[in-house]
């Protein structure tokens, strides 16, 4: 209990007449606030008016509530200080939402100071260089500046001075499981485990993957091997459910592969059911096709 209350009165410390401050004072603060993580009661947190997402998938908040309740929140939303104890959300809505069903009366959070954008983003490049950051943290600080300063992908590269598909990679590991992330968190597995699993789509296969790292400290070699084995497995397929794709189909067949500029395939079956793949050969050509996607 101790600790919580230092964490708020140092918040409420450099909070306070911050106006009053000079510009190298008031950098300094805003400097300090950006690598601080602070604790915020939810009730004193307002939503971003401006959020342009408004809809949120029940079952997925659910998810995430029952993950908090067991895991507590592993990435701090970002609030700026709106007067006095009042705070506004800039970026973690989901996480918010999802903190108030687990019940959370206090939640993790970086505090901005108005918008004082050139600082903000000066002081997370600066936290990136940090030599003692884990996997998770550069990848949520790459997140922030992505979220609160609008950069792409190819500017937050230019600002830490890495190569977009380092970017990117670290950007990926934001999709594993919460459990994943934790486990990256307390240095159970590496960031070479943690590429190796992003490429699993399965949830449940991820953390029964992640299970075997740590119960038999697989390397990542090890672990390569094990997925290229488990993808190599025949898969029991009834031929007759694949059926002749119609001329719409392939009009759009066509139309995607022309619009992606790569190969594409569309299969179907007699249901109506299917899938569409898109194939790159290298990592500029996978960002070409998410950038067409609107995905980065």
């Amino acid at each position: 209990m101790a600790k919580k209350e230092d964490l708020r009165k140092g918040l409420k410390s450099l909070l306070k007449d911050i106006e009053k401050k000079s510009s190298l004072e008031k950098k300094e603060v805003v400097e300090k606030l950006s690598n601080t993580i602070s604790l915020i009661k939810i009730e004193s947190i307002e939503y971003n008016p401006f959020q342009p997402r408004k809809k949120f998938n029940d079952r997925e908040l659910q998810e995430l509530s029952d993950s908090i309740k067991n895991l507590g929140l592993i990435q701090p939303v970002t609030v700026r200080n709106i007067g006095g104890d009042s705070f506004q959300l800039i970026s973690g809505e989901r996480r918010l939402r999802a903190s108030r069903m687990a019940g959370l009366k206090e939640i993790p959070a970086y505090v901005r100071i108005a918008d004082d954008q050139a600082m903000i983003e000066m002081a997370l490049v600066e936290n990136i260089q940090r030599s003692d950051l884990n996997p998770l943290e550069i990848a949520f600080a790459y997140q922030r500046l992505i979220d609160e300063c609008q950069l792409t992908h190819n500017k937050v590269a230019e600002r830490v001075g890495k190569n977009r598909s380092t970017v990117t990679n670290y950007l990926r590991i934001l999709k594993l499981t919460p459990a994943i992330q934790n486990g990256i968190k307390q240095e159970m597995i590496s960031m070479g485990h943690a590429r190796a699993l992003v490429g699993i789509e399965d949830d449940f296969l991820q953390i029964k993957l992640f299970e075997e790292i740590t119960e038999k400290n697989l390397s990542v070699r090890a672990l390569e091997k094990r997925i290229s084995d488990l993808s190599s497995k025949p898969k029991q397929q009834d031929k007759k459910s694949i059926s002749e794709l119609d001329p719409k189909s392939k009009a759009v067949k066509k139309q995607l592969s022309m619009f992606f500029e790569s190969k594409v395939d569309l299969k179907r079956n007699n249901k109506g059911e299917g899938q569409i793949s898109i194939k790159f050969t290298s990592d500029d050509e996978l960002n070409d096709i998410l950038e067409k996607m609107g995905v980065i």
